[in-house]
């Protein structure tokens, strides 16, 4: 028998509560740290979460330039770019992403891990990394990501 007061929940865009996260990327490996900033933004481990919405917290990441990266992706992985004009074929390898803009890395690892839909640019908004170990939202009283 099925009760016919059942209803769907789905959260409102005034109900979302959002929280601040500090993580060190201090001797954090590159994927697994992405996972965790990932599932944050998204909101995933919020009873809240739906995923036709931006029902995420706010993550900052610290010591992004320190960050670890195992095996020897650091000479084997490589970021492709296209200009869109003739010739326009960029390769960069990660090694040198680290050295040039080490934020980059942390950034484009966290968006492959979100859905490819509008949602996701919202979502990719309340991520801030940091190369040093300062960052500018203290007053926001973000807690450490655990």
């Amino acid at each position: 028998e099925v009760d016919v007061n059942m209803k769907t929940w789905t959260p409102r865009a005034a109900e979302i509560e959002r929280n601040w996260y500090v993580v060190d990327a201090e001797g954090q490996t590159l994927g697994r740290l992405a996972t965790k900033i990932a599932t944050a933004l998204l909101g995933k481990s919020k009873p809240t979460y739906a995923d036709h919405m931006d029902t995420g917290d706010f993550v900052i990441v610290v010591n992004a330039a320190k960050l670890v990266v195992t095996g020897d992706r650091l000479l084997s992985k490589r970021y492709h770019s296209h200009s869109g004009h003739p010739g326009g074929h960029r390769e960069e390898g990660l090694g040198d992403l680290i050295q040039r803009k080490p934020t980059e890395a942390i950034r484009r690892a966290v968006k492959g891990m979100l859905p490819k839909t509008k949602l996701a640019n919202a979502q990719m908004t309340k991520l801030k990394i940091y190369a040093g170990a300062d960052h500018p939202h203290a007053p926001q009283q973000p807690k450490p990501l655990g």
